[in-house]
C-alpha cells in the first residue's frame, strides 16, 4: 500500500493507493509549528479511523512546497511508518523534462501535476491548480514542462478584502444569484467567483494560443469544481491530481 503526501502552504493532503486505485484520502490544515510526533499521532488516528494500520504501508511518496515541513515528514515516515519516503526533488525521475530557466525553482507539485496529466489525460495540456495560489502550468505536446503563470489564489484575495477594508465582511465562496450583486455579500461573491472565471478563461485562451487549440485543460485544487461549473474551458476536474502524479513518479523510481 502506497501513501502519497502533498504538503501545500494551506493544506496537507494524504492518499492511500492499492495498486492504481486511490482509496482513503484526507486533507488537513498545514501547521508549521507542529512537531513530528504531533503529525505522526494524527496520521495514525486517520489510518485507524478508516480501519487501516500504518504497518500496511509499503512505500511513501512526498511532494512539498513548504521546505521546513519536508524533514518533519521524513521523520514522521521513518518513525511511524518505518519507511524512508521518496521526496520529489531534482534528483528524482519524474518522466517530465523541465524547460524552466532554473529547473530547481519549479515547485514539486507543479512537476508532479505535469507527470499526472501527461500519463492520464494527454498533452499538450494546461493545468490550472486552485490552491493557495492559482497556478497555470504548460505541458508541451512532447510532455515537457514549459513553465506557466502564478496569480493570487481565490482564498488569498478574499482574505485580503476582509483584512484591508473596514466594512467588507468575510464571505463563503458560493455562487451568488446573479452577477450583479444585490447586497455586499453577493457583490463580493460575484467579484471573486466570476472574476476568477474570467481570469481562467483569459489565461486558458492565451495558453492555447501558444500551445495549440488541441490543448487539454485540467483543473485541480480545492476550488476547482466551484470554478469549473461556471465555464466550459475546463475539460477535466481532478481534485486528486497531485496524489495521482506522486503514485506515477513513485512507480518510476522503484
Amino acid at each position: 500500500m502506497l501513501l502519497t503526501i502533498d504538503i501545500g502552504n494551506t493544506n496537507i493532503t494524504f492518499g492511500l493507493y492499492e495498486g492504481e486505485t486511490l482509496g482513503p484520502r484526507w486533507r488537513i490544515r498545514t501547521i508549521h509549528e507542529k512537531m513530528p510526533d504531533e503529525y505522526g499521532i494524527l496520521l495514525d488516528q486517520l489510518f485507524r479511523h478508516r480501519g487501516r494500520r500504518p504497518e500496511e504501508v509499503t512505500g511513501v511518496a512526498v511532494a512539498s512546497v513548504v521546505p521546513p515541513l519536508t524533514p518533519i515528514f521524513v521523520q514522521v515516515c521513518r518513525k511511524y511508518l518505518g519507511r524512508d519516503p521518496l521526496v520529489v526533488d531534482a534528483g528524482v525521475r519524474t518522466g517530465v523534462r523541465i524547460r524552466y530557466d532554473n529547473p530547481r525553482a519549479v515547485g514539486a507539485d507543479r512537476v508532479v501535476d505535469a507527470a499526472a496529466v501527461r500519463a492520464l489525460y494527454g498533452v499538450p495540456a494546461c493545468v490550472v491548480d486552485f490552491g493557495t495560489a492559482t497556478t497555470f502550468d504548460a505541458v508541451s505536446s512532447e510532455g515537457d514542462y514549459l513553465g506557466g503563470a502564478i496569480a493570487p489564489g481565490i482564498t488569498i484575495a478574499a482574505q485580503a478584502l476582509f483584512e484591508r477594508t473596514a466594512k467588507l465582511p468575510r464571505v463563503e465562496l458560493t455562487r451568488p444569484p446573479s452577477v450583479i450583486g444585490r447586497n455586499t455579500v453577493q457583490s463580493i461573491q460575484s467579484g471573486l467567483l466570476f472574476g476568477y472565471v474570467g481570469l481562467v478563461e483569459g489565461m486558458v485562451a492565451r495558453f492555447k494560443a501558444e500551445l495549440g487549440p488541441e490543448t487539454r485543460v485540467v483543473a485541480t485544487g480545492g476550488l476547482a469544481e466551484v470554478v469549473a461549473r461556471e465555464t466550459d474551458v475546463i475539460d477535466v476536474v481532478d481534485p486528486w491530481l497531485t496524489l495521482h502524479g506522486l503514485r506515477i513518479i513513485y512507480e518510476l523510481n522503484r
